[in-house]
């Protein structure tokens, strides 16, 4: 039997930083990865605009206050708290807390498909 496992691999922060800040987009099928993810790290009022995807988002709350709204559905999240977001379903979220607010948005796709709601 063939072994078809990807080399391991690193990807270091500076190599998928987003804009001039400290946030990252890991696309996995550049890296043989079958998930993707935003590393997010935003201060006071910042966040995503409305948005959804054709698969599920899971985020975790590694720091701070967020507040996501999923659907109808608001939540109110701190540090340690994972939400999840249904495929097909609208949704964004604002660092509602003081300081910095860091999360990891998991996407269940090697690709990130988004598409943005005006």
């Amino acid at each position: 039997m063939v072994n078809t496992l990807a080399e391991p691999t690193l990807v270091a922060a500076n190599e998928i930083l987003l804009g001039n800040g400290r946030s990252r987009r890991f696309q996995g099928s550049d890296h043989g990865a079958g998930v993707s993810y935003f590393y997010v790290d935003n201060q006071p009022g910042q966040g995503a605009q409305l948005h959804w995807h054709p698969y599920a988002e899971t985020w975790v709350v590694l720091e701070g206050d967020v507040t996501f709204v999923v659907g109808d559905e608001q939540i109110v999240a701190t540090a340690g708290d994972t939400v999840t977001g249904p495929a097909y379903v609208p949704h964004k979220f604002t660092n509602t807390g003081t300081g910095t607010m860091r999360l990891i948005g998991i996407h269940a796709s090697a690709v990130i498909i988004q598409t943005v709601i005006d």
